[in-house]
């Protein structure tokens, strides 16, 4: 059944437009894609209501946009070059690789300082893929991508592709202390790409090479950290039940362990979404102390800290991380929304998302393809609404093709201009969930799309 859910969507994916895989006519790119037409509005409009929510609606946040490349101390100083490991197995046969730690039986613990894992319990040996014997050793895997700048063989410098978006937000911490005149608490907040080798990839976008991130990075007081991290944790909890529409049941928290908890975090919880049959990660919120702007004022030789100018003292600030996938939560949108419904013993197909996320709020169809009188006057209405949301023409097939092709997309409302409109002015609006027909006016048409994306 979940297997069954994941090929449909992943078919709708590339059927419509949302999603293709990266570089298909070479065959494709293992785990790396493409948002197509449908699918680059979709996650434009939850990046957008995440910078509107998170930045816009709050006094105390920063939106930066920072570069994929940074000085490679940057990546000493986090930990990541030595400790950004995942434990690796080998299978000789079919020459595949795979996480120990996914393998059944297999029990490991990581040493987050040096990234060494301890295999605790040995497991099975039986690969995965080819059923050949697997090698038992566990091997360090680095997850950072490595790369080169320079225009000298010989002169080039070892730089990384960003392994998590995060790090740009506290290398830009004293810049913005300085330049915004800010008060703590304040938060800085960044969408922005990561990329990661990662050993077992697979479940189409949930775990891919390139990725965006969406983080928040709030500074505050130490001894006022564990109220700060209660409050970010019901905003971002309810970011996802409220704003992009999933269901509480396929919703909950998950506490690290203090094996699996980062050394420094005084706290770690993810959020995780019921995607299938089982719950996998959406989002960490984390307590991450102060390492951070420490161990980065440690390698540039910069006091990263911060001046209270009431209590005259001078700290540097703990941070609360909500740190959140938007290939996940497109991902999850996409799970939660998908609908198969019966319609007078034909399927319809329905995509169930909440208007203001939709790709396109609204599709124009002239009733039928051949009067010209009929597509001026929906040419007309089509150029009323464009400026106002993203609207489709959509003049093929008869209407209950149109109608079934926009539910498959996720299109609220759908347009029909038919004779009566060259009468007295109205046009059909038909609600994409309720399938029911209203007749509006169209000088009141705009309005009325306005006030139910409200």
């Amino acid at each position: 059944m979940a297997d069954d859910l994941m090929e449909k969507i992943v078919s709708l994916c590339k059927r419509r437009g949302f999603v293709y895989p990266s570089s298909e006519i070479y065959g494709g790119f293992a785990n790396v894609y493409d948002f197509g037409p449908l699918g680059s509005l979709l996650a434009k409009n939850i990046r957008d209501l995440w910078i509107k929510k998170m930045v816009q609606e709050r006094e105390d946040m920063f939106l930066i946009d920072g570069s994929i490349l940074m000085h490679p101390k940057a990546w000493e100083a986090s930990g990541h070059t030595t400790a950004f490991t995942d434990p690796l197995i080998q299978c000789p046969v079919c020459k595949k690789r795979f996480r120990a730690d996914k393998i059944e039986g297999w029990e490991l613990k990581k040493n987050n300082l040096t990234g060494q894992w301890e295999v605790l319990k040995q497991g099975s040996l039986v690969c995965p893929d080819c059923q050949g014997n697997l090698i038992p050793v566990v091997k360090e895997f680095n997850l950072l991508m490595a790369t080169e700048v320079g225009s000298v063989t010989g002169e080039k410098t070892k730089v990384y592709l960003k392994g998590e978006s995060c790090q740009n937000i506290y290398l830009d911490f004293l810049p913005i202390r300085d330049t915004m005149a800010v008060k703590i608490p304040f938060g800085i907040a960044q969408i922005g790409k990561a990329f990661r080798n990662e050993i077992t990839l697979g479940k189409f976008l949930f775990k891919v090479r390139e990725f965006e991130q969406m983080d928040v990075e709030y500074f505050c007081a130490p001894e006022e950290s564990d109220k700060f991290y209660e409050e970010w944790k019901k905003i971002r909890f309810n970011w996802y039940l409220e704003e992009i529409g999933l269901s509480k049941e396929r919703l909950r928290w998950r506490q690290h362990s203090p094996e699996e908890r980062i050394f420094y975090a005084k706290d770690a919880w993810d959020i995780e979404y019921k995607f299938f049959d089982e719950f996998e990660e959406l989002e960490g919120v984390h307590n991450r102390s102060d390492y951070d702007l420490k161990q980065q004022g440690k390698f540039s030789g910069k006091t990263l800290n911060y001046f209270d100018p009431i209590n005259k003292k001078r700290f540097i600030p703990y941070i609360i991380e909500c740190s959140g996938g938007l290939q996940r939560s497109f991902f999850a949108l996409l799970v939660e929304s998908y609908r198969e419904e019966m319609v007078k013993s034909e399927k319809r197909i329905v995509l169930k998302i909440k208007p203001v996320l939709a790709p396109y709020k609204t599709a124009v169809f002239p009733l039928v393809a051949n009067k010209q009188e009929l597509i001026e006057k929906a040419k007309k209405v089509f150029n009323l609404l464009k400026p106002e949301f993203m609207t489709m023409w959509d003049d093929i097939g008869n209407i209950g093709k149109r109608y079934r092709r926009q539910d498959e997309i996720g299109t609220p409302w759908c347009v029909t201009i038919d004779y009566q409109t060259l009468e007295d002015d109205t046009v059909t609006v038909r609600d994409r969930d309720t399938m029911k027909q209203e007749r509006v006016n169209t000088k009141n048409l705009i309005q009325y799309i306005q006030e139910k994306l409200r």
